[in-house]
């Protein structure tokens, strides 16, 4: 059953509740960890237009700002983006991005990167596809999510993927026509999802890049 508009509005929703009050330490933390395990994969350059997929409050992609030449941040939940724009004033190397991310038609994208926001994603393979027409040659492409789990992680959220089985997602990558160089776990996340009871939760980091021929 295809993951639907009313499922997406009422997603939507969730995050503008929350907005508020996401900068919370254990986001902060889960940030961090994420910019950790990419800066080892990836060295970002001073002349890279990057891009943030579901950019929420910035937790991520203002630690990369410094780094790079400018970012677009996007996401689909404009509370979130007005928590960011709150943190960035007029920054002339910043572009917010309110929307789904086909709406970016420029190909001139040189790093991708997006945490924890992946399976909110219904159309994987579109939107590898569309990412792939947006990018430079040579663009690298880091994506930090969960391994797949028993559902547990949304109990309550209407999310397309309870996870990702990264050989699956790394197919979907090179049939995109990206080329996959990295796979690991990076941290787990242990939870009390259902009363009572502690489960674990695998964050995986998936490094690409887009060849250069």
């Amino acid at each position: 059953m295809p993951f639907s508009c009313q499922k997406k509005m009422k997603m939507t929703d969730y995050f503008a509740d929350r907005a508020a009050e996401w900068d919370k330490p254990g986001k902060i933390e889960m940030a961090d960890n994420f910019v950790q395990a990419l800066l080892k994969h990836i060295e970002p350059q001073p002349h890279w237009k990057a891009l943030e997929i579901g950019a929420g409050t910035g937790l991520v992609g203002l630690q990369l700002l410094p780094r790079v030449h400018s970012i677009v941040f996007e996401d689909t939940s404009e509370e979130m983006l007005k928590v960011l724009r709150s943190k960035i004033d007029d920054n002339a190397h910043v572009e917010i991005l309110h929307g789904e991310i086909s709406k970016y038609r420029s190909s001139d994208i040189d790093f991708v990167f997006s945490n924890m926001a992946f399976h909110h994603i219904e159309d994987i393979p579109k939107t590898l596809e569309h990412l792939f027409a947006v990018t430079t040659p040579g663009a690298k492409i880091a994506i930090g999510d969960i391994r797949s789990e028993d559902g547990s992680f949304h109990r309550f959220d209407p999310v397309p993927h309870k996870g990702f089985d990264t050989d699956e997602l790394s197919a979907q990558f090179e049939k995109a026509g990206f080329r996959v160089l990295y796979v690991e776990t990076y941290n787990v996340l242990r939870q009390e999802k259902i009363p009572g009871k502690l489960s674990d939760y695998e964050q995986f980091i998936l490094i690409a890049e887009k060849p250069t021929m």
